[in-house]
């Protein structure tokens, strides 16, 4: 099925490896391209040129599910959306996800771009494990971009409201409808 922003649980996975490898600092600053600034749905309103840190970024991804923030990244990583994809597509052969196809980093509504609940979860087991300090940015329930001027409120409402709960990613589109990938963790 269609896993809407859900897509971006593999967006965040390959940008924190990045990140833990050293190729991405969250200090960083990523200027968004006109393909970044021109995406739809949830959105940061990135302008072409504008210049955020990586740090903000991950915020808008993980708490607004911004579109633009995570071409931004994406870009960022591999240069382009579409080189960044041919990696997400190779990381979720790796992770052995067998009903997954991305065809975008974002989960924007795309004919083929498809995953599996099994899939959700492998990817999601990954990230959570593999890179705990995404959850400095899941578990955030009220935040702000651009020195207090943008406020963030977390699309995943068990943050605030669920004992425990580190993550992880919602998303709907019209066609998707409602999807989330939820983590928690009590008494370790």
């Amino acid at each position: 099925l269609e896993p809407a922003s859900v897509t971006k649980v593999m967006t965040l996975l390959l940008v924190m490896e990045a990140v833990d490898d050293g190729r991405l600092h969250y200090e960083d600053c990523l200027s968004a391209s006109e393909h970044a600034a021109s995406m739809g749905g949830s959105q940061v309103y990135l302008k072409a040129g504008e210049q955020m840190s990586v740090e903000d970024l991950l915020k808008a991804v993980c708490m607004a599910s911004g579109n633009d923030a995570a071409v931004c990244l994406a870009e960022g990583v591999a240069g382009s959306e579409e080189a960044f994809v041919e990696r997400m597509n190779a990381k979720a052969a790796e992770l052995g996800m067998e009903d997954t196809h991305f065809l975008n980093c974002t989960g924007l509504p795309a004919a083929g771009h498809v995953t599996s609940a099994y899939d959700i979860a492998l990817m999601s087991r990954a990230l959570i494990l593999n890179h705990p300090d995404i959850r400095k940015f899941t578990t955030l329930w009220m935040d702000s971009l651009r020195g207090g001027t943008f406020q963030l409120a977390n699309t995943n409402k068990l943050i605030r409201f669920y004992d425990g709960a580190t993550g992880l990613k919602t998303g709907s589109t019209d066609s998707a409808l409602y999807c989330l990938s939820a983590t928690a963790e009590r008494d370790g």
